[in-house]
C-alpha cells in the first residue's frame, strides 16, 4: 500500500526545492512506490501583486537588508550544493506572485501530472530564473509536462479555479501552517522543513516494518 503525503510548498521557495529533492533521494533508493504525492498551495507572498516585484527590493525588505539576504542565500546555496542541486539564484530578477503556478498546479493533479509541472516550475524558476507568474512561461511549462497547452493558456485568461486556489492556501495558513514545506503524513504526522534524506529512509523503513509479512509497498 502507499500512504497519502501532503506537501504544502510554494514553487519560489528554495527550501521547497530542497526538501522535495531529499525526499526523493530517498525514495529512489527505496526502489518501490511509498507515498501518494499530493502538493497543496501555500501563498509565501499572499499580497504579492500579479506582476511581481524586482527580486533585490524584495529579499532587501523581507530579510531586512542586503546584507541580511545575502547571509541568507549563502545557506540556502550550500544546502542545495549539498542535496545536489542546481540553482542558479543570480538569474532571477523578479520574484513573481505564485497564484496561476498554483492553479496550473491543481490543474496538473487533475490529469495526473502534478509532479512533472512541479518539477518544471522548480527548474524553470531556479535554474533558469523565468518569471513563472506569467502566462507564457506556465503554459510552456503545462506543454513541456503533457498538457493541452493552448487550453492551459484559455484557463489562465479565465478566474478558473482562482478563488478555490485562494482558499485552499488561506485555509493552510487557518490549520497552522505558517512557514514550507510542510508534510501531512497520512493525514496525521505533520512535519515541518527540509528533512533530510535520512530521515526520510527512517520513514520508509517503518512503513515497509509495518507491512504484512510477506507483503509489500505498492
Amino acid at each position: 500500500m502507499t500512504l497519502r503525503l501532503e506537501i504544502f510548498a510554494d514553487v519560489i521557495c528554495p527550501w521547497c526545492l530542497i526538501g522535495k529533492a531529499q525526499l526523493e533521494q530517498a525514495l529512489a533508493e527505496a526502489g518501490q512506490p511509498v507515498f501518494d504525492i499530493q502538493w497543496q498551495p501555500f501563498l509565501l507572498n499572499p499580497d504579492m501583486p500579479a506582476e511581481g516585484m524586482d527580486r533585490r527590493a524584495y529579499l532587501e525588505n523581507k530579510f531586512g537588508g542586503r546584507a541580511e539576504a545575502a547571509k541568507v542565500y549563502t545557506e540556502i546555496a550550500r544546502a542545495a550544493e549539498a542535496a545536489g542541486i542546481e540553482m542558479d539564484l543570480a538569474a532571477i530578477r523578479r520574484t513573481p506572485s505564485t497564484l496561476d503556478a498554483h492553479r496550473l498546479i491543481h490543474w496538473a493533479g487533475l490529469e495526473g501530472r502534478q509532479a512533472a509541472v512541479v518539477d518544471a516550475l522548480f527548474r524553470s524558476y531556479f535554474q533558469r530564473g523565468e518569471d513563472i507568474g506569467t502566462h507564457e512561461v506556465l503554459r510552456r511549462v503545462a506543454g513541456d509536462a503533457g498538457m493541452n497547452s493552448e487550453m492551459v493558456a484559455r484557463l489562465l485568461e479565465t478566474d478558473a479555479d482562482l478563488a478555490e486556489t485562494r482558499g485552499r492556501a488561506a485555509h493552510a495558513r487557518a490549520r497552522g501552517i505558517s512557514g514550507v514545506p510542510t508534510f501531512i503524513l497520512a493525514e496525521t504526522h505533520v512535519l515541518t522543513g527540509a528533512q533530510p534524506a535520512g530521515f526520510w529512509r527512517q520513514v520508509i523503513a517503518e512503513i515497509a516494518g509495518s507491512a504484512p509479512q510477506g507483503g509489500s509497498i505498492h
